[in-house]
């Protein structure tokens, strides 16, 4: 049986916020960035406002935002938002850096008692 009610983009909204503010633009940057007015963009990060398609998409491809766990919640999405983000962060560093960024990781793993 279909769903006839519209979905909820509240928690997309409070997504695109946090990952906004985790880069320290103001909703003025972002609107410059995509394009978009700053009210429409308070819009959709206060009041879950439903975005164009084309806007949805390159406000999840810009912050790397996972939209499993907006459509799949009960699934577990297999790379969250944190993850993408992540990923996203590693891309941009070095080979040195990605040592040191293994070691690290290997260090958590080891201290969990979850090392290889």
């Amino acid at each position: 049986m279909r769903n006839e009610g519209k979905y909820d983009f509240s928690a997309f909204g409070q997504a695109i916020k946090e990952a906004r503010e985790s880069r320290g633009w103001t909703r003025e940057r972002l609107a410059q960035e995509v394009g978009l007015a700053p009210r429409y963009l308070m819009s959709i990060e206060n009041k879950g406002q439903h975005p164009s398609f084309q806007v949805f998409y390159e406000l999840v491809t810009l912050f790397h935002i996972s939209v499993d766990q907006f459509f799949f919640p009960d699934t577990g999405a297999k790379k969250t938002t944190r993850r993408r983000q992540l990923e996203s962060q590693l891309d941009e560093l070095g080979e040195a850096d990605l040592i040191i960024m293994a070691a690290t990781a290997k260090g958590i793993q080891e201290a969990k008692g979850t090392g290889e």
